[in-house]
C-alpha cells in the first residue's frame, strides 16, 4: 500500500461456546477475532479471521466457593463473554467445584531407563525448595547465569516429586520459562542445560505428559544439544591428540609436557559434565520414543547417528542408556540398515565381555536384535566375536542369548566351519548329556543341528563316543530333532559314513515299528545316506522285512508327503546294489513309482529323486528289461527331457543315454524327439529374429554364417556310455545336502530340499515348541 493511502483497522469479536478445562480448575472461552482493514471511504481493504480462546483460571475455586458470585465476578471481568451466558458460566463452575481430581498414573518403570540410572552428581539441591515459591524461583530465570542455574535447581527439586508435577504443569508461565532459557542459553552452561532438560525428563517419565514436552519441542532441542556435544568432544579430542603428539616429537620439552597435562585434567573434567548432560537428553528422548510418530521424527534427524556415536565413551551409565535406546530403535529396518552403516557391530564388540552385568545383558540382546541381518551376522564374526560368544557359553546369566546369537551365525554356511576352531562344540555336547531322559532344549538342539551340517564340525562331534552317545539317547527318547542332528551327520563322505555301519539294524527297526512319523522320517533319511560299499542292503531289506514297508509307503495318500519322499530317496539309495534292484523291481516298486510320478508331477523334489531311481534301475542289466519293456518309464522319461528345471532334465538326459543304448527302438524314439526339440529351437529362434525391425538381414553380409557348426543338429549326450560307467558318473556337482546352487548331490544323488524348503522358513526357530 502506498504511504499516502489513510488506512483504518476495525476489530470485531464473536463470543463462541465455553468449555470446562479437561485438567485443570478453569474455563476455556471460545471466541472468533475479524479484523478489517478500511480506506477512507470505510470500504473494506483487507478481512481476515481467526479462531482463538482465552483460558480462564480459577485458582480460589473449592468446595466452599460460592459459585453464583464468582459466576457473576467472572461475566464482568472477562469482556469476551456477553451477560446473556450468566447461567452458562454458573453451571460450568458448579460442575468444576464437584469434578474430582484426575489422578496421576505412574508409567510401568522399564529396566532400560530407571530414575536410579540418573544420579546427578555434584548437584546441590536445596532441601528448603518450596512449591508455594514457585514464583520466586521463575523470578530467578530471568536474573544472571548464576541465578538461573541456582532457580532451576530448585525447580529440579520440587520436580523430583511426582505429585508435585501436576500444579507445575498448571504453571504456564514456569514451563515457557524454562524453554525460553534452555533455548537460549544452553550453550552458555552445559549446568544449566543439564538441570532444565533433567526437570522435563521428570515430566517425560508419565505418558500423559509428553504432549506438553512434544508442544514446546523439547525433544528436537535435546536433539540439538547432543549433536552440538558430539562434535564439542571431537574437537577436544582432536587438541588432545595433537599436543600429545608434539609431547612425543619433542619428549624434552617440559611446557609441551606440562601444557598436555593441563588440557588433558581440563577435558576430563568436562568430559564428567558433558556426559551427564548426555544422559539426561537420551533418557528423555527415550521416553519420548514411546509413540512410533516421536520416534520416526528422530529417526529423520539421525538420531542413530548420535547413538552410535556415543558409543565411543567410556562411562558405563552412559553406554547402558545409549545401548537399550539402539535395541528399541533395531527392531525396525530402517533403523537396523543405519547401524549397519554406522559399523555398530564394531563398536559393540568392544562391549563383550565386560564387568557392568546391566550393560552386558543389554549389549547381547542387541546383538541378537542385529543377528537377524546376514551382514551384520558375518560381521560378527570377522570383528571376533564368536570366540567370546562361545566363551558365555559357561555363563548361566549369559548362556540364552550368547546361544541364540550363535545359532543365527550357525545359519549361514561360510560361518559353520569357524565353529571348528573354538571349544563350542565340546561345550554343546556337554550340555547335550547332562539332560538325562528329558527333551533338549529347543535352542540347544537346534543349534547343534546346524553344527552338524558342516564335516569338520561332525568328525568333532563324533569323536571318542560321541555318535554312540547321540544314537543311544535318540533311540531311547524317540526324539526327532535329535535324530535330524545325526542324519546331518550321516551327509558327510568319507570316515562319518562308515561309522553308521553299526547302527543301521536299529535304524531299520525304528523304520519297521512305525513310530512317531517325525522321528521315523529321520531314520529314514539317514539310512538313505548311506551310501557305503561295506552295507549288504539286501541281506538288511530281508532281515527287517523293509520292502513291503517301502512299497505300501510309496502310494500317493498312506503317509505324509515328507515320508513318501524319504522313501523314494531311500529306494534310490538301495537301488544301487544290482541283487536289491531285482528284488526291488520284482516286488512291483516301478509301477508304484510310475504312479506315484504322476501324483507328484508338480513337485520339482518328488519327480528329480523318482527318476534318479529309474536312471539306478537301467544301469543294472536285471532291472533294466522290466523299466524298458515292462513299464512305460522311458516314455515319461522323455516327456521331462525338457523340463524348466535343469537338474531333472541332466537325469533324464543320463537315463535315456543308457536306455537309448540298449534298446533300439526306444533309441530312435529318443534320437527323433531330441531332434524335433533342436528343430523347434531353431525355427523359433529364426522366427524372433525376423520380427526385429532393427535387422532387415538376418544375417547381414556374413555368407559363411550359415556353415556354423553349432547350427547343425549334434549326436552329442546320444552317445553309449564307457563300460563300466557307474550312477557316479556326474559326482563332480557334489554338494553339501540341501545346498540349491548346486546341480547335484553327494554321491550322484540329486541334491535334496531336506533341512530348508524355498517355502518354509528354517526348520526350527528356538523360541517354538515341540
Amino acid at each position: 500500500m502506498q504511504p499516502d493511502e489513510s488506512q483504518y483497522l476495525k476489530r470485531k469479536c464473536r463470543t463462541g461456546d465455553i468449555d470446562v478445562h479437561p485438567t485443570e480448575k478453569a474455563l476455556v472461552v471460545h471466541y472468533e477475532v475479524e479484523a478489517s482493514i478500511l480506506g477512507e471511504a470505510g470500504n473494506a481493504r483487507h478481512e481476515e479471521k481467526k479462531d482463538c480462546q482465552k483460558i480462564i483460571r480459577l485458582r480460589s475455586l473449592n468446595a466452599s466457593t460460592d459459585v453464583s458470585a464468582l459466576a457473576r465476578k467472572v461475566v464482568e471481568e472477562c469482556k469476551i463473554i456477553h451477560p446473556s451466558k450468566l447461567a452458562e458460566v454458573e453451571h460450568l463452575l458448579l460442575y468444576l467445584q464437584n469434578r474430582k481430581k484426575p489422578s496421576v498414573e505412574k508409567k510401568e518403570k522399564k529396566p532400560s531407563k530407571p530414575r536410579e540410572l540418573l544420579p546427578f552428581e555434584g548437584m546441590e539441591i536445596d532441601e528448603e525448595a518450596n512449591i508455594n515459591k514457585i514464583d520466586d524461583y521463575i523470578e530467578l530465570l530471568y536474573e544472571s547465569m548464576s541465578e538461573k542455574i541456582r532457580g532451576s535447581t530448585l525447580i529440579l527439586h520440587l520436580s523430583r516429586n511426582p505429585d508435585n508435577l501436576e500444579e507445575l504443569l498448571h504453571n504456564e508461565t514456569l514451563l515457557g520459562a524454562l524453554t525460553r532459557v534452555l533455548r537460549e542459553d544452553w550453550k552458555h552452561s552445559v549446568e544449566l542445560a543439564t538441570t532444565i532438560i533433567y526437570v522435563f525428563f521428570c515430566f517425560s517419565s508419565f505418558s500423559q505428559f509428553h504432549g506438553l514436552i512434544t508442544h514446546y519441542k523439547i525433544g528436537a532441542l535435546c536433539m540439538n544439544v547432543i549433536e552440538h556435544e558430539l562434535k564439542k568432544y571431537d574437537l577436544w579430542q582432536d587438541e588432545l591428540e595433537k599436543k600429545s603428539k608434539a609431547c612425543e616429537e619433542a619428549p624434552e620439552n617440559q611446557s609441551l609436557q606440562k601444557e598436555y597435562e593441563k588440557t588433558l585434567k581440563k577435558s576430563q573434567s568436562l568430559l564428567v559434565r558433558q556426559e551427564q548432560l548426555l544422559r539426561v537428553a537420551f533418557s528423555l528422548l527415550l521416553n519420548l520414543s514411546e509413540d512410533t510418530r516421536t520416534e520416526l521424527k528422530m529417526r529423520n534427524k539421525n538420531i542413530v547417528h548420535l547413538l552410535v556415536k556415543s558409543l565411543e565413551r567410556e562411562n558405563e551409565e552412559l553406554l547402558v542408556l545409549v545401548v537399550s535406546f539402539l535395541k528399541k530403535l533395531s527392531i525396525f529396518l530402517e533403523n537396523k540398515n543405519d547401524m549397519a552403516e554406522m559399523d555398530t557391530v564394531e563398536k559393540l564388540a568392544r562391549l563383550v565381555p565386560c564387568e557392568q552385568e546391566d550393560l552386558m545383558n543389554v549389549t547381547l540382546r542387541l546383538l541378537l536384535n542385529l543377528s537377524f541381518d546376514t551382514g551384520l551376522r558375518t560381521k560378527m564374526v570377522h570383528v571376533g566375536l564368536l570366540p567370546k560368544l562361545t566363551a558365555l557359553l559357561g555363563d548361566d546369566k549369559y548362556k540364552h542369548v550368547a546361544m541364540r546369537i550363535l545359532y543365527h551365525i550357525s545359519v549361514d554356511d561360510k560361518s559353520k566351519s569357524m565353529f571348528a576352531y573354538t571349544d563350542c562344540i565340546p561345550q554343546l555336547m556337554q550340555m547335550l548329556f547332562e539332560h538325562g531322559e528329558e527333551r533338549i532344549d529347543s535352542e540347544l538342539i537346534s543349534f547343534c543341528i546346524n553344527l552338524a551340517a558342516n564335516e569338520t564340525n561332525a568328525q568333532i562331534i563324533c569323536e571318542g563316543n560321541g555318535l554312540k552317545m547321540l544314537m543311544k539317547r535318540a533311540l531311547k527318547l524317540k526324539d526327532p530333532l535329535l535324530m535330524k542332528m545325526i542324519r546331518n551327520i550321516s551327509q558327510h563322505d568319507g570316515p562319518l559314513k562308515q561309522l553308521f555301519i553299526e547302527y543301521v539294524g536299529d535304524l531299520a527297526a525304528q523304520i519297521k515299528q512305525e513310530g512317531e512319523e517325525e522321528f521315523v522320517i529321520e531314520c529314514l533319511g539317514t539310512m538313505a545316506n548311506l551310501t557305503v560299499p561295506d552295507l549288504d542292503w539286501e541281506l538288511l531289506l530281508k532281515e527287517y522285512n523293509l520292502v513291503p514297508y517301502l512299497k505300501d509307503h510309496l502310494k500317493p495318500g498312506s503317509a505324509e508327503d515328507d515320508l513318501i519322499l524319504e522313501v523314494v530317496i531311500m529306494i534310490g539309495t538301495v537301488s544301487m546294489d544290482d541283487s536289491c534292484a531285482v528284488m526291488l523291481a520284482k516286488s512291483g516298486i516301478i509301477p508304484a513309482l510310475i504312479e506315484l510320478l504322476n501324483a507328484q508331477q508338480e513337485d520339482d523334489e518328488f519327480v528329480c529323486q523318482i527318476i534318479y531311481v529309474f536312471y539306478q534301475m537301467v544301469f543294472h542289466q536285471a532291472t533294466r528289461d522290466v523299466i524298458i519293456k515292462d513299464t512305460q518309464a522311458p516314455a515319461y522319461l522323455i516327456d521331462l527331457m525338457h523340463d524348466k528345471n535343469v537338474e531333472i532334465r541332466q537325469v533324464c538326459d543320463n537315463t535315456l543315454d543308457i536306455i537309448a543304448e540298449y534298446d533300439e527302438e526306444w533309441g530312435k524314439k529318443i534320437q527323433s524327439e531330441k531332434f524335433r526339440w533342436h528343430n523347434s529351437q531353431w525355427l523359433e529362434m529364426v522366427e524372433s529374429r525376423q520380427m526385429e525391425d532393427a535387422e532387415p538381414y538376418l544375417y547381414g553380409d556374413d555368407t559363411d554364417a550359415l556353415e556354423q557348426p553349432d547350427l547343425f543338429y549334434s549326436t552329442d549326450g546320444m552317445m553309449a556310455p564307457e563300460p563300466g560307467l557307474s550312477p557316479d558318473f556326474y559326482s563332480q556337482f557334489h554338494s553339501q545336502n540341501g545346498d540349491f546352487n548346486a546341480c547335484n548331490g553327494s554321491d550322484g544323488r540329486p541334491a535334496t530340499a531336506y533341512g530348508f524348503r524355498p517355502d518354509e522358513p528354517f526348520f526350527h526357530g528356538y523360541g517354538s515348541t515341540r
